[in-house]
This record gives C-alpha cells, sequence and structure tokens, in this order.
C-alpha cells in the first residue's frame, strides 16, 4: 500500500473528521467563552469592586526607561481572567457530559421489548404442559 492511498485511508476515517469538527467547534466556543468572562462577568465584578479593569491589575517588577521599552511586568488580572475562562469552559463542559451519560444510561435502562420465542421453545413448552395435565 502506498503512502498516499494510507493517507487517504487515515484522513478519512470517522475519528480524525470528528478531532477536528471537535477542534474547531472547540476554539469557537473558548472565544464565545472569553467574550462571557470580559464583557458580561467582569464588568460588574470590578464595578462592585470599585471599578476595577482586572485587565489592567498588573505589578511593576522593573519600569520602563527613558524611551518607555524595557517595563516588566506581571500581569495577573489578565491570567486572573483566562482562569476564569478555563472554569467556566470546565463546567459547562461538565454539563455537556453530564446530560450525554443521562441520555445513555437512559437508552441502556429501557427495557428491551421481550424476544418471540423460537419454535423449538414453544414446542417444548407445549411438551412441558401437556406433561403437567
Amino acid at each position: 500500500m502506498s503512502m498516499i492511498s494510507e493517507f487517504k485511508e487515515f484522513i478519512s476515517k470517522g475519528n480524525v473528521i470528528d478531532l477536528a469538527i471537535g477542534v474547531i467547534i472547540g476554539g469557537a466556543f473558548g472565544a464565545i467563552t472569553a467574550s462571557l468572562v470580559n464583557d458580561i462577568i467582569m464588568p460588574p465584578i470590578g464595578m462592585i469592586l470599585g471599578g476595577i479593569n482586572f485587565t489592567d491589575i498588573a505589578t511593576t517588577l522593573k519600569a520602563a526607561g527613558p524611551d518607555g521599552k524595557g517595563a516588566v511586568m506581571i500581569n495577573w488580572g489578565k491570567f486572573f481572567q483566562v482562569v476564569l475562562n478555563f472554569l467556566i469552559i470546565a463546567f459547562v463542559m461538565f454539563l455537556v457530559v453530564k446530560a450525554v451519560n443521562a441520555m445513555k444510561r437512559k437508552q441502556v435502562e429501557a427495557p428491551a421489548p421481550p424476544a418471540e420465542p423460537s419454535e423449538e421453545v414453544k414446542l417444548l413448552t407445549e411438551i412441558r404442559d401437556s406433561l403437567r395435565k
């Protein structure tokens, strides 16, 4: 089998396509979550805390030089927002997995329709019943 045909077989498998779709949807979901945190959740929190914009919170380790360059800062406000984004994404993914597991449990717990007994079982049942009489 040539390398090109192996690659075609590999790329056409469902797992690779499912993974690609998951990555694309994950990226879009990340943007939605970032907007949720940055534009909806953090402004009221900042307002409650006295008008703080968390992205501006930083600790300066070294001030900028006369040319305005060379500053060394720890931007822990941005880090806080990224951590909050992660927690929101993790919680939503938890809810999605929980819902999928609940649906799977319902499918498994659903009783299977009773199977029609085979001809042999019917015949043996008749024989058993006639012997009881």
